[in-house]
């Protein structure tokens, strides 16, 4: 049986995150906590929020052991960007995209 949680249009760009949903992938849910609560990424914060909530979603289901629970899987998909602009040189305007992120986490027994 498999629960999911995901948070969408997290403002924080795709690259930084893949950074840290590759250290918990195939973990533990117990282990994939503490990995998150001692990396020092702010993207670390906001994943670990996540797994938190497939966490609930799990205890809530009574047909799943949440004893053995692990990540089977966590991907990041890029989300919209915001269009900003910036002042440059003679008049000219330089757009400065920023990026968020859609967080997808799937526990599994």
């Amino acid at each position: 049986m498999e629960t999911r949680a995901v948070a969408r249009f997290v403002r924080i760009s795709p690259q930084k995150v893949r950074l840290v949903v590759d250290l918990i992938r195939g973990k533990k849910v117990e282990e994939a906590d503490r990995v998150l609560a001692f990396t020092r990424k702010r993207a670390a914060g906001m994943v670990r929020k996540v797994l938190k909530s497939a966490l609930a979603n799990a205890t809530n289901n009574p047909n799943i052991d949440e004893k053995i629970l692990y990540v089977k899987d966590v991907y990041v998909d890029q989300g919209a960007s915001w269009r900003r602009w910036r002042a440059r040189a003679m008049g000219r305007a330089a757009q400065i995209k920023k990026r968020t992120s859609h967080i997808t986490v799937v526990l599994s027994e």
